[in-house]
């Protein structure tokens, strides 16, 4: 089942220093299925928060259709935001001179529910923070902040969450923290939509990745498939020579390379196994010695620059 589905998503803004429209996001189409962490990865200004904006009502959009929960949002707005919770990028969904204690509670009552002061403490204690339920907010730190403001999403006990940006400004632990708390939230039956350019909380954590670049969406693909197709290809291979190779290396395509001594470290890419075989047999016709290969671990920064440099395929 799919909780979200966005079809044909167009949104414009008029700029100020000329007559033409501004296109933030650019017809896009995905959708989030039940029980998975989708990630919509790209750069500041990519329509990440464009898109989470326009999904959770805060923003009219010009064209297309979002689907929540099979509830259209334009036609069943309300049915359709009861549906899902959101934290926004900066905490920007708390009060700021009230408790955690004290924004679960008013914002879970505005959503016409109530919770026990004993049911959000639970809550702030699955989160690790139930020692600070009852100081202000404005006196906590960034990642402490983070929480509260997810604390306030899980105590509205939707389905579905939408979190832009969760990490913005975390430190290292808290960052690393956050991940753990993100991938327990899903173990609790929750799907959860994530607009990010953390590339790192995207390879621990998502199911699936839409990356996103100039409004446009370049790919939408399963996480695992993603990183099989880069991790095929790349590989770091040591070799030794009493010649100088830079010259010759070159000219078959290897350019990234460090050298000490007489060992070569070489990073290279292969489209086929054929190009692999190739270099090998350069490198036995020039009685190169080849020390070590070793397939590459892939990693998103690796996916992101090759797909928003438009190496690879349009939007799927």
């Amino acid at each position: 089942m799919n909780v979200i589905e966005v079809n044909d998503l167009l949104k414009r803004y008029p700029q100020r220093t000329s007559k033409e429209m501004l296109t933030a996001v650019d017809k896009i189409s995905f959708h989030v299925k039940e029980g998975e962490i989708f990630a919509l990865l790209g750069p500041n200004g990519a329509g990440k928060t464009t898109t989470i904006k326009s999904i959770c009502g805060l923003l009219v959009f010009d064209e297309g259709k979002i689907k929540i929960k099979d509830y259209d949002l334009k036609t069943e707005r309300s049915k359709a935001l009861k549906q899902i919770s959101v934290v926004l990028e900066g905490s920007r969904n708390l009060y700021h001179r009230l408790t955690p204690i004290e924004n679960i509670q008013y914002f879970v009552g505005i959503r016409g529910k109530k919770i026990s002061k004993n049911e959000a403490l639970d809550i702030l204690d699955f989160l690790g923070i139930k020692e600070k339920a009852n100081e202000v907010v404005y006196t906590l730190s960034r990642g402490m902040q983070q929480k509260t403001a997810l604390a306030v999403c899980l105590a509205a006990d939707t389905d579905v969450l939408l979190l832009d940006e969760p990490t913005l400004g975390l430190d290292v632990i808290s960052n690393v923290e956050f991940r753990k708390l993100l991938t327990n939230v899903k173990q609790k039956g929750k799907s959860i939509l994530l607009s990010t350019h953390d590339m790192a909380l995207v390879e621990e954590i998502a199911d699936r990745v839409a990356i996103i670049n100039n409004g446009k969406i370049v790919v939408c693909e399963d996480k695992k498939k993603l990183m099989d197709v880069f991790s095929a290809t790349g590989y770091k291979i040591k070799v030794r020579s009493e010649d100088t190779l830079e010259r010759e290396l070159d000219k078959i395509g290897i350019t990234e390379l460090t050298k000490e001594g007489n060992v070569y470290d070489l990073t290279v890419d292969f489209k086929t196994s054929s190009e692999l075989y190739e270099v090998m047999d350069f490198f036995k016709s020039r009685n190169v010695e080849i020390v070590s290969i070793e397939k590459q671990m892939v990693n998103f920064e690796k996916i992101f620059i090759s797909y928003t440099n438009g190496d690879r395929g349009r939007q799927n």
